[in-house]
């Protein structure tokens, strides 16, 4: 075989600068470690069309930060639409910057983000959906019951006639421990720090940190002050809020251990060290 001339060459792409805490870009490290917006759309469309026999069409992600499940949602078949709600303007001016930059004209043109608290009257007004999420467990900021009731019952009254409020949940064991957990990525690791619980108050502190390979750590990243919600209080509070009727999916076994991906409803769980749901209530 003949060689290729030197003049037939692709220039060689320069590999990109290694990330370091100093140049690493905090939300796009959240959005490579823990966040799958096309796998939540995805599990959210499915889980709407079984109960529904029809495809959503509106959705409103509650606590959206940077709006990767709106623009999905949007991506992932003509004519939806998407509103993300968020109180911090940073992350909304990011996910503009970022996300929404990537979707078409008419993909854009379907998603708003809103700055503003999930539970003001300014954000009840925004119309009806089909499906609302609170995702990433954002909703557990609400440490009080009679806020977290507060906010089902806004979320019932903004949904459409059958429409679902899809939250996640995780529990387990280890959920009431002090623990660190790295995960490896391709160029850091991402660092899972539950720091502080007090088992009196439900109050439970965490962050999220980030190592690089030069040995520099982006601390802190994220912080998060939760209460630890079960699934039994989070059932009763829907009930509360009128929900006729909540479903709770859990995660199956894989075989070589930990989570499978596959959710399926259930009645009865097993005592696990750590475990995600997901809860669907029904308008």
């Amino acid at each position: 075989m003949p060689a290729r001339r030197p003049s037939s060459r692709r220039p060689a792409r320069p590999r990109p600068a290694p990330l370091t805490a100093r140049t690493a870009d905090r939300y796009r490290l959240y959005l490579d470690a823990v966040q799958d917006p096309p796998t939540e759309v995805a599990r959210l469309s499915r889980l709407y069309h079984r109960l529904r026999r029809r495809h959503a069409r509106t959705l409103r992600e509650d606590f959206c930060g940077t709006a990767g499940i709106c623009c999905d949602w949007a991506r992932s078949r003509a004519g939806r639409t998407a509103v993300g709600v968020d109180i911090d303007p940073e992350p909304l001016a990011w996910g503009t910057r970022h996300n929404l930059s990537g979707l078409t004209d008419g993909q854009r043109a379907r998603v708003r983000l809103v700055r503003g608290s999930v539970l003001s009257s300014r954000i009840a007004r925004l119309g009806r959906f089909d499906v609302i999420c609170a995702l990433n467990f954002s909703y557990w900021v609400f440490r009080r019951r009679e806020i977290m009731l507060r906010y089902f019952q806004r979320c019932r009254r903004a949904l459409a006639p059958g429409g679902l409020l899809v939250l996640d949940f995780f529990g387990g064991s280890e959920v009431l421990t002090e623990l660190r957990e790295r995960t490896r990525n391709r160029g850091f690791t991402y660092v899972w720090d539950q720091a502080d619980y007090d088992p009196v108050s439900g109050d439970w502190t965490a962050h999220i940190h980030f190592e690089f390979r030069d040995g520099t750590v982006l601390r802190r990243a994220f912080t998060y002050h939760w209460r630890l919600w079960t699934i039994p209080e989070l059932h009763d509070l829907l009930a509360d809020a009128g929900f006729r009727r909540v479903r709770v999916l859990l995660e199956g076994d894989a075989a070589g251990g930990g989570g499978d991906g596959v959710f399926r409803e259930r009645r009865r769980g097993q005592a696990d060290r750590s475990f995600i749901a997901y809860l669907a209530a029904e308008r």
